[in-house]
C-alpha cells in the first residue's frame, strides 16, 4: 500500500510523547501528519495512566486537524482500532490473529497488544496516539484488565516501527475517507465483527460504577450497551474486565 496523499511523515529520533508533541504542533499544521518515535520517555495511556514503552516498541500519533464536535472527534478511536487490526494483518501476514476489545484495544492470544489514546486541543483539533508492544511487553498495572503482551513473544516475528507505519497509514486514511463519506454507521459494523465478547458476560468499571451484564452491541456514538438484570445499560466509557 502507498502513503496516504496530502499526509506527512514524521520520525523522531526520541520525544516526550507523540501525543504531546502531536498536540504541540497542532497550531502550525497545513495538514494531518504522522509522528513516530523511536523512543517515548513520557508516554502515557488513558485515565492518565503510564504507558511504558521498551525499545523497538511502536509510538505514533496523527495529528489532524478535523474541526469537528467531540463526540465525532471520539469516534475515531474505532476507525484507528480497524486500521491497526489490519495493518498488523499486513505487516505479519496472520489473518484472524488480531481481535478488537471495546473500545479501542487490540489483543493478540487474549493479551493487551496496543493502547489508543485520543486528546483534544479543545478547538477541534485532535492527536490520536498508538502505542504497540512490537518487541517486548511492559509489566502489568495492579488493575490491569489483560496482561500485556508482545508481538515478537507470542509469534516470533520482529516488526519494525517504521514498516507498522508505512503499513497503518494507508489503512486508517482507507477508514478515515469511509467515515467522512457514509459516517459511523461502517465503522460501527466492521468493528462488531471483530470485537470480542459480543453476546458474552462482561464487568465494566466505569469512574463511579461497576456494570454486570452481557455484551448486547455498540450504539451510534459508539457507546457500550449492556443487557442487565435491570433493563439495558448504556456506558459511555468504562473499562471491560471478562468474568
Amino acid at each position: 500500500m502507498t502513503w496516504p496523499e496530502g499526509v506527512g511523515r514524521m520520525v523522531l529520533e526520541e520525544v516526550d510523547s507523540t501525543n504531546a508533541e502531536g498536540l504541540r504542533r497542532l497550531p502550525g499544521l497545513a495538514g494531518p501528519v504522522w509522528i513516530l518515535a523511536r523512543r517515548q520517555t513520557g508516554g502515557r495511556g488513558r485515565r492518565g495512566r503510564a504507558w511504558a514503552d521498551p525499545p523497538g516498541n511502536f509510538a505514533a500519533t496523527l495529528a489532524m486537524l478535523p474541526g469537528e464536535a467531540p463526540g465525532r472527534l471520539a469516534m475515531r478511536s474505532f476507525l484507528a482500532a480497524l486500521a491497526l487490526g489490519e495493518a498488523l494483518e499486513d505487516v505479519t501476514g496472520l489473518a484472524g490473529a488480531f481481535a478488537l476489545k471495546w473500545p479501542n484495544d487490540v489483543l493478540l492470544e487474549g493479551g493487551k497488544l496496543s493502547g489508543i489514546l485520543l486528546e483534544s486541543d479543545g478547538q477541534g483539533g485532535l492527536a490520536l496516539g498508538i502505542g504497540v508492544n512490537l518487541m517486548a511487553a511492559p509489566r502489568p498495572e495492579p488493575d490491569a484488565a489483560f496482561p500485556p503482551v508482545s508481538l515478537r513473544a507470542a509469534t516470533g516475528l520482529q516488526v519494525a516501527q517504521e514498516a507498522l507505519l508505512d503499513a497503518l497509514a494507508p489503512r486508517y486514511a482507507s477508514w478515515e475517507a469511509v467515515f467522512a463519506a457514509q459516517g459511523f454507521a461502517p465503522v460501527r459494523a466492521a468493528f462488531l465483527a471483530r470485537v470480542v465478547r459480543l453476546g458474552q458476560p462482561v464487568v465494566a468499571r466505569a469512574m463511579r460504577e461497576v456494570h454486570h451484564g452481557v455484551f448486547d452491541t455498540i450504539d451510534d456514538t459508539g457507546a457500550l450497551v449492556l443487557k442487565t438484570t435491570t433493563g439495558r445499560r448504556t456506558i459511555p466509557a468504562a473499562d471491560i474486565f471478562f468474568p
